[in-house]
């Protein structure tokens, strides 16, 4: 059996500077990584990337306890689409943090590009709120729930 290890997700952004101040001095990422991609210095890119015509694309990586998010801003082609808006839309609709206290966190977040979804408010056992990063993106606040043991 081959050795499958969790390296990264990708989120596409419409500007790195909200996103960063979002994830980075909101959440408590750190950068790890930036790259500068150009199609016509890396043959494939665009294929690679599933877009057509010419692609200019800067990378910034972003680590917190072990997870790593590579957020992409495309200069070229431009950004298309919405991100999941309900949770059973098909494929990934949120990630989760874990927070001490839902309320305060998500009031917090508001000063660095979040909109809190009040009406997604709930406890069903432990206290969950939904908020939307700069672009849209679905991140739901949850007290108390640690991330597994790196040995699990």
């Amino acid at each position: 059996m081959a050795n499958y290890v969790p390296s990264h997700f990708a989120i596409c952004v419409r500007s790195l500077e909200r996103s960063l101040r979002f994830y980075c001095d909101g959440l408590g990422f750190e950068p790890v990584g930036r790259y500068e991609l150009k199609g016509a210095e890396l043959p494939g890119l665009a294929q690679n990337l599933e877009v057509s015509g010419d692609v200019e694309l800067t990378t910034q990586v972003i680590e917190r306890d072990g997870w790593r998010i590579e957020l992409l801003q495309f200069g070229a082609p431009g950004v298309v689409g919405s991100p999941s808006a309900h949770r059973n839309q098909l494929g990934i609709t949120h990630f989760a943090v874990s927070v001490d206290d839902v309320g305060a966190a998500a009031e917090r977040m508001l000063e660095y590009g979040a909109l809190v979804l009040d009406e997604t408010h709930a406890n069903f056992g432990t206290d969950v709120v939904f908020l939307m990063d700069p672009d849209g993106v679905r991140v739901a606040l949850v007290r108390g729930i640690p991330a597994p043991a790196a040995d699990a």
